[in-house]
């Protein structure tokens, strides 16, 4: 069906410029995938197309995760209990778990074994109304692996209604055989990796990881360099455990977002806010590794910087697939507002991704919509543990 007009509901257009934009008896009409119309009447020219009453319920953007791990091997949970019995997520990863753990497993996957993994995972995502997953590389640290990752990350698009943005992360840790030597990783592994990626037309952003466990910010700037020449937009995982500058470092680079971002300060809020950058926080991190620190969010609101929200599904710090509780723990964990939370898996998370066609309900855009069983907005951040979803529609279908 090419066109139908929903009626009966209340919408949440979800306008950047701020607020729910909320239409209490609203309808939208829908042409071959996208909004052609949506407001408190009905134009004559749509009349006469197909109707659907949604009884009154709530209608949002389909909501966007902008910053997963879905695809890896194996699983983490004896370091779930290792870090109940005390263990730092730092000294999980210099004992050779936390991230490396996790190559070792996702190197002895094939992409079948792969796929199928993330799909569970990816369809309690979808149970929940989201419409775009970003899918990050770097539990392969290897060129084979690394390729493997983002190939399975496409593929997800073949098997389940959703889009799929992919991020290069192979400058997520220093794999146990490059121990000491991070530049030498970069010139013989990762860079190489990260062009016959693009190469192959795999790669939609280039991440990294700016820590003390990690990469330094003059090594993030080398990568951030090669992605520059292969003309990628650049994202970063910043401040997540200390303060290294790789939030200042992203702005310099006119990144689409930093993640995590506990440790930024006002001037980094500054700075992103000057870079019209996104601050993507990720509470799901935060809770599981019982850090103190958090995120400077009034910086961000006093400078102006979008906030997004996202699971950071991973297997290690964040074995968190549903992205209606990250907005409760965005609330409840960081003091967001209902409505900043909704913005923060919608119009923000769009942005973070680098797309301007979804994340909010307009003229012209997709018709990604999410129905839910519930008449006011805010309760979708309220509620924990509830799925109020009556009805997915991705791209006018569902």
């Amino acid at each position: 069906m090419t066109r139908q007009v929903f009626t009966d509901a209340i919408i949440a257009a979800m306008p950047p410029e701020g607020g729910y934009g909320l239409i209490p008896d609203g309808v939208i009409a829908i042409e071959k995938g996208r909004i052609a119309h949506l407001g408190p009447d009905l134009p004559a020219p749509y009349e006469g197309w197909p109707r659907d009453s949604l009884g009154g319920r709530l209608v949002t953007p389909a909501l966007i995760d902008c910053h997963t791990h879905l695809i890896h091997g194996g699983d983490r949970a004896r370091e779930f209990e290792m870090r109940l019995e005390g263990a730092s997520y730092e000294e999980i990863a210099r004992a050779g778990g936390g991230i490396i753990s996790t190559v070792a497993a996702t190197r002895g996957a094939d992409e079948p074994e792969l796929i199928a993994a993330a799909l569970l995972r990816l369809d309690a995502l979808l149970s929940e109304g989201v419409a775009v997953v970003e899918v990050k590389s770097g539990y392969g640290l290897d060129l084979e692996t690394e390729l493997r990752m983002l190939r399975a990350a496409r593929a997800l698009e073949q098997y389940r209604p959703v889009r799929v943005r992919t991020s290069f992360l192979g400058a997520h840790a220093v794999p146990a055989d490059y121990a000491g030597r991070a530049d030498a990783y970069l010139d013989e592994v990762c860079l190489p990796a990260l062009r016959a990626a693009a190469a192959e037309g795999l790669v939609d952003a280039v991440d990294g990881f700016c820590e003390g466990i990690a990469f330094s910010p003059a090594q993030i700037a080398r990568v951030f360099d090669a992605a520059r020449d292969l003309g990628l937009p650049v994202k970063l995982h910043a401040e997540q455990l200390s303060h290294l500058g790789g939030t200042a470092l992203a702005a310099r680079y006119g990144a689409l977002s930093a993640d995590h971002v506990e440790y930024a300060t006002d001037a980094d809020a500054a700075a992103l806010a000057g870079s019209d950058m996104v601050a993507v926080l990720l509470p799901g991190a935060f809770y599981t590794l019982h850090e103190t620190q958090v995120p400077p969010v009034a910086a961000f609101r006093i400078h102006g910087v979008p906030m997004a929200l996202a699971t950071d599904c991973n297997p290690g710090s964040s074995p968190l697939s549903s992205l209606l509780l990250a907005m409760n723990m965005g609330c409840t964990l960081f003091r967001l507002t209902p409505q900043e939370a909704l913005a923060g898996v919608t119009c923000h998370a769009a942005r973070a991704l680098g797309l301007a066609d979804c994340g909010r309900l307009a003229p012209g855009l997709r018709a990604d919509l999410a129905v839910w069983d519930v008449k006011s907005p805010g309760e979708l951040a309220y509620r924990i543990g509830f799925n109020p979803l009556h009805r997915r529609i991705f791209g006018g279908q569902g």
